[in-house]
């Protein structure tokens, strides 16, 4: 006589685990929104527009492209996943994005404050650069360093990632 055992739904299921919530995440999305922000920059100054109103504009702008992108992110993460979707999980993929709009909010800040006039409109695109530069360094830095890879290895994968801000910087060079 076969028997057979049929599945019996837990009544106290857990939490659906979400697998983008994790440090890589914060790497990821910092880098993609320093680097985003670094790209926004350069393509929002190339025609040479430099007075406080434009550089209200570009930061305006740059949120509204990080806030966009991050969006974009999370619903191409949410209609991937091929597991069962529990209800609030879209609204908890777009959350998880964060990181790539908290990355843009320095650059913002700083456009921001040159165009409401707390300090020169003209040139700032050049500290945008290195803040983003520095940003990225950090980011590859603390993100190497949490998951326990030596010092020196670290500071080289800090380096890749601000070669990237890098990358940006010469490109608006060479494109200009």
């Amino acid at each position: 006589m076969a028997q057979t055992t049929a599945a019996v739904p837990d009544p106290h299921p857990q939490p659906h685990p979400h697998p983008h919530a994790t440090r890589e995440n914060i790497l990821f999305g910092g880098v993609y929104g320093a680097v985003l922000a670094c790209s926004m920059v350069a393509a929002l100054t190339q025609y040479g527009h430099t007075d406080r109103s434009s550089r209200r504009y570009d930061a305006l702008w740059l949120l509204v492209t990080a806030a966009a992108s991050a969006l974009a992110h999370g619903y191409a993460h949410y209609i991937a996943e091929r597991a069962p979707h529990h209800r609030w999980d879209a609204l908890r993929t777009l959350r998880d994005e964060w990181p790539l709009v908290a990355a843009a909010l320095p650059t913002v800040l700083l456009l921001a404050g040159a165009g409401w006039g707390w300090w020169p409109a003209n040139g700032v695109e050049y500290a945008a650069f290195v803040l983003n530069i520095a940003l990225l360094f950090c980011l590859g830095l603390v993100t190497a360093r949490w998951s326990a890879r030596s010092w020196a290895a670290a500071v080289v994968i800090g380096a890749v990632d601000a070669l990237l801000g890098v990358v940006v910087v010469v490109a608006n060079a060479l494109i200009k």
